[in-house]
């Protein structure tokens, strides 16, 4: 990493705060010397914990506020009354140009709100859509949104299907991401009014975007496509049956192997393949929500996670500056716009 990067962050949101934040941080100081963070919250719980941490604390500068956000403070509450907030202060720090991107695991809702009011939303984007990573047999996709927006029209999708294009380059590295949307069957005529209307858009020859067509659930986890689109519901419903399919999985695979003692043998033997195999499902390593559509680059860290999720969250922030990537989606709805405003080629 040759720049200097700065990132927000908010110390006092998720259930470990601020502890979690802290050493989430300081791992990924480690992985990306030259990172700089703005820390915003109490003072009297954060330098106690960076007396500890020696090298995060020469790269960090503590900003004081006694407010924070809980998590069942309404957005509109949270909006109106948290101005001086942990959560507030450190998007506005990105909004003034401060820090390069903000990292919380606080109130989803309250940071998509303030996020919003602060960063405001890039020019022919209606919505910011929340957008995550998802394990597959071929490696990792891009779904979203996952529950920002409960109800959306084809425009609204077809927004969501660009910056997720721009997303899976920007942050997976690929080159020409496929696209696909999530619906009740892989036929034309398929699903509802918003669905299939988005689907007739984003087939179009003028196109720039490499659309797959209609998916269903299944396609989710075979990876089927590399950025998956669907509305705030759907999204979020899929991804929580995910996460506790997996954990259901992980809880009868560990019952298995102390059923019996043949069972803990087996065990022995097999140890290192299961060892990768958990650490393949291991959430953790897929945390960090990003809400696309903003001026500036915000990140969600799940609020129950630990330091090792918080610091992959902290990557995401790192990756999205890295690689550019407010300047790509600027670039590829330009494409789209232009794509849109030219003429569609007479019926033969």
């Amino acid at each position: 990493m040759n720049q200097e990067i700065t990132l927000a962050l908010d110390a006092m949101g998720g259930a470990q705060a601020p502890e979690m934040v802290l050493r989430g941080a300081e791992m990924a100081l480690r992985r990306h010397p030259g990172l700089h963070f703005l820390v915003f919250g109490k003072e009297n719980a954060l330098l106690p914990l960076l007396a500890r941490l020696p090298r995060l604390a020469e790269a960090v500068e503590v900003h004081h506020t006694d407010e924070t956000v809980l998590d069942d403070d309404k957005p509109s509450v949270a909006l109106r009354s948290g101005r001086q907030s942990s959560m507030r202060l450190a998007i506005d720090a990105v909004a003034e140009g401060l820090a390069d991107g903000v990292v919380s695991a606080g109130n989803t809702g309250a940071l998509m709100a303030m996020a919003k009011f602060a960063l405001k939303t890039l020019p022919g984007i209606d919505r910011p859509a929340i957008a995550s990573f998802f394990p597959t047999r071929r490696g990792e996709s891009v779904m979203l949104d996952l529950g920002a927006n409960v109800e959306c029209d084809a425009e609204n999708l077809v927004q969501f299907a660009v910056l997720g294009d721009a997303f899976a380059r920007s942050v997976l590295g690929l080159v020409e991401p496929t696209v696909g949307l999530l619906n009740v069957g892989s036929e034309d005529q398929k699903g509802n009014d918003a669905v299939r209307a988005a689907g007739v858009r984003l087939r179009s020859a003028l196109s720039p975007i490499r659309f797959y067509g209609f998916i269903e659930g299944d396609d989710i986890p075979a990876g089927t496509v590399d950025v998956v689109v669907t509305d705030g519901f759907t999204g979020n419903v899929a991804v929580k049956t995910a996460e506790g399919t997996a954990k259901l999985f992980t809880e009868f695979m560990s019952g298995a192997f102390e059923h019996s003692l043949s069972a803990r043998i087996g065990y022995l033997f097999a140890r290192n393949a299961l060892g990768k195999l958990r650490m393949r499902l291991d959430p953790r390593r897929y945390n960090g929500a990003v809400f696309l559509g903003l001026r500036g680059i915000a990140v969600k860290s799940h609020g129950s996670t630990d330091a090792l999720g918080f610091a992959h969250a902290v990557g995401v922030a790192l990756d999205m500056k890295v690689n550019d990537f407010l300047d790509k989606i600027r670039v590829d709805l330009g494409r789209f716009e232009a794509a849109g405003a030219a003429p569609q080629p007479a019926a033969m």
